[in-house]
């Protein structure tokens, strides 16, 4: 029995487009490391960056892993790439099962590695002018505990322009209250469907890779049997 090359061209096609989205999640996130606009804060408290660099590399290499093995009918390839793809299947879904469970912790780890940074009048120039854009944008003062983050020495980005949140008197100046740590976890719930989406959708793209590397793993196998007899 021949390979099928519906099954041979589909697998072939399916591993292209998933080189050259890693090929875009590389430079997007090389891109994102370099650029100065970044603000440190964000950084430190969300870090992704490294690892959307790591996950490029290696849908990089598992798709053109995928396509040698498709193209040439290597069945050592092809299983090597189903072996990869089934491990990431499981990594996928144990850290989404985790990611569901453990919602809290994750709160309490942004908030535990933004303590770290205290005092922030002993932090860089650069670090203070991103958190008081932070301030100056959400209406909020400090990372954690709220204005005594600063230790006494409160920018003018936590002055309360606005009446309608919540202040108090700190020396002469009236002062957000919120710690920025709120609007930082808020954006990382809010964020966390498109998340959600993304994983839902390369899970199924990995279940059909698995698929077609499967059938065409068998069908070399068949078709290579009687000549190795």
């Amino acid at each position: 029995m021949g390979v099928n090359k519906c099954i041979k061209y589909l697998l072939f096609f399916f591993n292209f487009l998933f080189w050259v989205s890693g090929c875009i999640i590389l430079a997007v996130s090389i891109y994102l490391k370099v650029t100065k606009d970044g603000n440190k804060i964000t950084d430190e408290a969300i870090p992704g960056i490294d690892l959307m660099i790591s996950i490029g590399v290696i849908i990089m290499v598992l798709g053109f892993l995928g396509c040698c093995g498709a193209i040439r009918e290597n069945r050592c390839l092809l299983l090597l790439f189903f072996i990869c793809l089934l491990l990431i299947f499981i990594l996928l879904l144990a850290a989404g099962i985790v990611g569901a469970v453990s919602e809290n912790k994750a709160k309490e780890w942004v908030k535990e590695h933004l303590l770290t940074m205290l005092p922030l009048k002993d932090q860089p120039a650069d670090v203070q002018t991103d958190l008081q854009k932070l301030e100056e944008e959400f209406k909020c003062c400090g990372l954690v505990k709220g204005p005594e983050d600063w230790d006494g020495s409160v920018p003018s980005s936590c002055y309360c322009n606005d009446t309608s949140q919540p202040c108090e008197k700190v020396g002469s100046h009236s002062v957000y209250t919120t710690p920025c740590s709120t609007f930082i976890i808020t954006f990382m719930e809010n964020n966390m469907i498109i998340v959600l989406g993304i994983a839902f959708a390369i899970a199924i793209l990995l279940i059909f890779g698995m698929v077609f590397a499967m059938t065409l793993y068998c069908q070399i196998g068949r078709k290579e049997g009687p000549t190795t007899a």
